[in-house]
């Protein structure tokens, strides 16, 4: 009985209408995803910038061309941190800091990641790289 009702309100065109909706309800997820496809290649370019004590020590360009290298930083007389560049990623490899917390973190590699030793007061920060002034907007979902 319930379904006969349901059959008499039911009209073709409330079907069709029905339809379109739900694929439409499905569109921003479409956007979202081209959108965030031209974010990821307009980032490929990354730069990892080295500091200590709030100033800018040291500049790398990662890319799959860059070189593996080794980089020995001395915050002060005690102080030590062997940075690691290998290719689009660098780590804190090595650092003579109680925590070791640079050192655990590991490699980073995309923009906005860091890797921070405390007690040193060095940063390793990854920036992207892009000609478009609309990139340095922040977007929240």
């Amino acid at each position: 009985m319930f379904w006969k009702e349901i059959k008499t309100q039911f009209k073709l065109f409330d079907g069709i209408i029905i339809v379109v909706l739900i694929i439409l309800s499905f569109a921003p997820y479409g956007v979202l995803a081209i959108t965030q496809k031209d974010l990821s290649i307009s980032t490929k370019q990354t730069t990892a910038i080295i500091s200590i004590d709030g100033k800018e020590v040291d500049r790398f360009t990662l890319s799959e061309d860059t070189e593996h290298q080794l980089v020995t930083y001395h915050p002060s007389k005690k102080q030590y941190n062997i940075v690691e560049i290998e290719g689009t990623r660098i780590r804190v490899k090595e650092d003579n800091s109680p925590d070791q917390i640079a050192v655990k973190t590991g490699w980073i590699s995309k923009p906005g990641q860091t890797s921070i030793c405390l007690p040193h007061r060095l940063v390793v920060e990854i920036v992207g790289v892009s000609d478009d002034p609309d990139d340095d907007m922040i977007i929240t979902y």
